[in-house]
């Protein structure tokens, strides 16, 4: 169905009532959940599926790195397509159906998966209709939320994205839990199958509250829309102009010289990263000349985002950091002692299961606590001390690293340290950056701003592998051999420095930075 078609104003039923949550959340919770359920079932056995099963044609010392770079690869497309998904919704088909029609690729892929277990080009071929799946509909289905709300109800709205995220962990828990099980006593086509049966309950759920949603149609061609006006600004010509070709020079030199190094993947985001980079600072230096072409209001929305930008760019390092908890730290778990019928990915279950205790926790007790004492934290300052927190927990990763390349038993017991404090970083960075996000985005940038804010996860594997492809180089490796750390020791303490800097950069960032409010009118 066309969502052009729909009318602006929701259907009767759907009219929200002040003070309560509206009744078609829990059909968007309840799809969260399962499809939450089927990503994470198959995302946290990949690194250890790919290691022991499908890249057995690499020698042993060549598996770990090749799997990583397949894993980083992978989460790199899956955050890189909500740019297609937002834009589709946004511009052409509504949220609805563009979550509806990509879910069913995301169940292809899946069945790729199952079916291919034993072929890279098929397997190869699944993962990236998840990805494209997956990606898609990320910023629709998280924008979806948020347009079930406006300005009689939006108070409500934190408590339900905060219970979105929630059911997202306990989707991600159950799967972390007993996927790598079935992977090791029923084989890949069923641990992939499940996920994929998995996906298709969600998708029925969605489809089920069809006729209960608010349904915001698509925005019609705009000629003041955020590309036309940058296009105004940079068109007055001056140093604002300059630096936008700098940025496309840059990234098609960027592209032409990381891809014989690097490969595609790294070339491509890069130069996607000097195109965005250079040219959102030349719109900046001359948004002013598109007043009077353009409405004040349209200036100050494109002025908004580019400020959200670099926010957005501040958060990649943490996502560096985040990731890797389902590649670097699964091959941690993998040489740490451990029970025999202990899997190391299973590991993994630890992060959503502390999500699930931290949000009620942060909510009902410390936020609480903090408020009384007359100190309450803005979500900007939650967020710096999320990325501070992410930073501590690579810290101690690292020095349990040190430990184990000394050649001394290490049991993994310890890694629940680490993971309490990467899970403590992720809920004040991301559960309060999706509704910050979603509060700070103009009315027609709702889905391609949260594609921007998917796309920082993105930038943030390809940072990992462009470190990864750094350490191939034996200039590199063997300045790491005389810092007297081990080759994964020095990348986790590298990684960690990383954040920190970030962090520094995010707080002194969020001082000056003015929120706005574009909630729908009631």
């Amino acid at each position: 169905m066309n969502t052009a078609t729909v009318p602006a104003a929701p259907p009767a039923a759907a009219v929200p009532v002040p003070g309560r949550i509206p009744p078609q959340i829990p059909f968007i919770i309840g799809n969260e959940g399962c499809e939450r359920f089927s990503f994470y079932g198959m995302r946290n056995i990949l690194t250890v599926f790919l290691v022991t099963s499908l890249l057995m044609d690499l020698s042993a010392d060549q598996r770990g790195g090749a799997a990583k770079d397949v894993f980083h690869t992978f989460v790199i497309g899956v955050y890189f397509f909500p740019l297609l998904g937002g834009w589709i919704a946004d511009r052409f088909f509504g949220k609805y159906d563009t979550i509806f029609w990509l879910s069913l690729v995301y169940c292809a892929g899946h069945a790729c998966l199952a079916v291919f277990e034993g072929n890279k080009m098929g397997f190869y071929t699944g993962l990236g209709l998840i990805a494209l799946g997956s990606g898609g509909i990320k910023p629709c289905v998280s924008a979806f939320v948020g347009d079930q709300f406006d300005q009689s109800n939006k108070h409500l709205a934190k408590v339900v994205f905060d219970a979105f995220y929630w059911i997202i962990n306990f989707g991600s828990f159950f799967a972390s839990l007993l996927m790598p099980l079935f992977l090791k006593k029923y084989g890949a086509s069923v641990a992939f199958g499940i996920p994929g049966a998995l996906m298709f309950l969600a998708t029925v759920i969605l489809w089920l509250g069809r006729r209960r949603y608010v349904r915001v149609p698509p925005a019609p061609p705009n000629p003041h829309g955020f590309l036309r006006v940058c296009q105004t600004a940079l068109a007055a010509g001056g140093a604002g102009l300059g630096l936008a070709v700098a940025g496309g020079v840059l990234a098609l030199a960027s592209f032409i010289f990381m891809k014989a190094l690097g490969g595609f993947v790294i070339a491509f985001c890069l130069a996607l990263v000097a195109v965005i980079a250079l040219g959102g600072m030349g719109v900046g230096l001359q948004l002013e000349r598109a007043r009077g072409v353009h409405p004040d209001e349209a200036v100050e929305g494109v002025r908004s985002v580019l400020r959200l930008l670099v926010l957005f760019f501040l958060v990649t390092p943490f996502w560096s950091l985040f990731d890797q908890k389902a590649s670097t730290w699964v091959l941690q778990a993998d040489a740490m002692t451990k029970p025999e019928w202990f899997q190391p990915s299973q590991m993994q279950a630890l992060n959503p299961l502390l999500v699930m205790v931290l949000i009620p926790f942060n909510n009902l007790v410390l936020y609480p606590a903090l408020r009384a004492r007359g100190r309450e934290f803005t979500a900007l300052q939650r967020m710096t001390i999320g990325l501070v927190f992410g930073a501590l927990s690579w810290v101690v990763v690292g020095g349990m690293q040190v430990v184990i390349d000394r050649g001394q038993a290490f049991t993994i017991v310890w890694q629940v340290l680490p993971y309490a404090l990467l899970t403590f970083g992720e809920v004040l960075v991301s559960a309060t950056g999706l509704e910050f996000a979603y509060s700070q985005a103009p009315p027609a940038m709702k889905g391609a701003i949260m594609s921007f804010w998917s796309l920082s996860v993105t930038i943030g594997n390809l940072w990992v592998l462009i470190v990864n492809a750094a350490v191939k180089n034996d200039a590199v490796t063997g300045a790491i051999k005389q810092s007297g750390f081990g080759l994964t020791a020095f990348q986790m303490f590298f990684f960690a420095t990383f954040a920190f800097a970030a962090a520094a950069a995010f707080g002194w960032y969020a001082r000056s930075y003015r929120t706005v409010d574009h909630y729908r009118r009631a």
